[in-house]
């Protein structure tokens, strides 16, 4: 037998000994999983609805020929800027100046025969009142007066036409705008029987912004109005701001013009128009756009971020709340509409709870976490 055997057994006895009389280590507690967590806080909230349209220019004026005639010079640059008066076409007057000199030539014809018949006129008023002529032949003369005079105005009317129709040769600009493409060539004969379009021009600055809006949520906007949990906004201090097709707000804030009367009855929405700057003509005519539109405020709301709201199978809307002791309660919440992200909170939830932002899939009733507060809310949505 080995001389160290026993030794190595004495050993692993003192050991056994030893772990034998060493009291047992105390289980770890679960610490407490970090949550964000945002505390609500009453706030004047603008409650805007986001609406999709189209840009309208305000004033659209369609160049036409108002007389026939060959075009003999386009003025105007394509997509230039004019103004009101501005030369666009020029159409050849030779023909209606030709019309000019007639009417003129037929004017002083009539009025030599109107010198004439007025003179005799005033000849057999003399004779008449010595019975030298008859009464019939006086009553003629004074017709024959009478009808040179209206041969005169015919004639002045013809002249005037004329003259008219000359300065017509000249197209000028109806309004002030931008100019799109000429519709017509030199050389092209225009105003033969239908008035020829010539030309398009659009004004731009300011532009307006044609909306629609249902029905069903304009009941339901109103509702809320005569209930008192919303406040009117007058139209003129309604905040307006027109989304770009990338989300960007436009630099440039509008303002309501006029919400529409009628029901388009194919579709169940009215159209509302605002007007925005376009100093720069940035928006075009046309143009697919969404507009935010502040139609009601609240004095005293909760909003809630979007990330914090679950439904449940039902449909139900849920938000998680960590209570007074850390615990999360899940709470059902009845929402209103969406303000830059975040629901306007109805009812279900208070002014000073804390509403729980992060870890919501591993979320249960009655777990304990520690709440974090995270980016404080803002003091009004807008």
């Amino acid at each position: 037998m080995s001389p160290t055997r026993p030794v190595l057994s004495l050993m692993l006895a003192c050991l056994l000994l030893a772990a034998c009389g060493r009291p047992p280590e105390e289980a770890t507690p679960p610490t407490a999983p970090k949550v964000q967590v945002e505390t609500l806080r009453a706030a004047p909230l603008a409650i805007a609805n986001e609406l999709s349209g189209r840009l309208v220019a305000p004033r659209t004026a369609e160049v036409r020929a108002r007389v026939a005639g060959i075009v003999l010079q386009r003025v105007f640059r394509e997509g230039s800027e004019v103004k009101a008066g501005d030369v666009l076409f020029r159409i050849d007057p030779a023909p209606l100046q030709a019309e000019v000199d007639s009417a003129a030539a037929a004017l002083r014809k009539a009025e030599a025969n109107a010198y004439q018949t007025r003179r005799q006129a005033v000849r057999y008023a003399a004779l008449i009142e010595t019975d030298a002529i008859s009464h019939q032949d006086y009553e003629n003369a004074r017709g024959a007066s009478l009808q040179a005079e209206a041969e005169v105005a015919a004639a002045q009317a013809a002249l005037k036409r004329a003259r008219l129709n000359l300065g017509y040769a000249t197209v000028t600009a109806p309004i002030a705008g931008r100019i799109g493409k000429a519709l017509v060539s030199e050389g092209a004969l225009v105003g033969q029987g239908d008035a020829t379009p010539l030309a398009l021009i659009q004004q731009l600055n300011p532009i307006h912004a044609d909306v629609t809006q249902s029905t069903r949520q304009l009941k339901a906007l109103r509702d809320a109005l005569r209930d008192g949990r919303l406040q009117q906004v007058a139209p003129d201090q309604a905040r307006v701001t027109l989304l770009q097709e990338d989300g960007s707000p436009y630099p440039e804030s509008g303002r309501l013009l006029f919400t529409d009367l009628t029901v388009d009855a194919s579709t169940g929405q009215i159209t509302l128009r605002s007007q925005f700057p376009n100093p720069r003509r940035d928006l075009l005519p046309g143009s697919f756009v969404r507009v935010r539109l502040e139609q009601a405020r609240l004095d005293q709301g909760l909003s809630v971020p979007q990330r914090a709201v679950q439904r449940s199978a039902d449909g139900q809307t849920q938000v998680w709340v960590v209570d007074a002791e850390h615990k999360l309660v899940l709470r059902e919440v009845r929402l209103g509409p969406v303000v830059d992200n975040r629901w306007v909170v109805e009812t279900g939830l208070a002014a000073g709870e804390r509403v729980l932002l992060s870890g919501l899939q591993q979320a249960q009733p009655g777990l304990v976490v520690e709440p974090q507060e995270a980016q404080a809310a803002p003091a009004e949505a807008r």
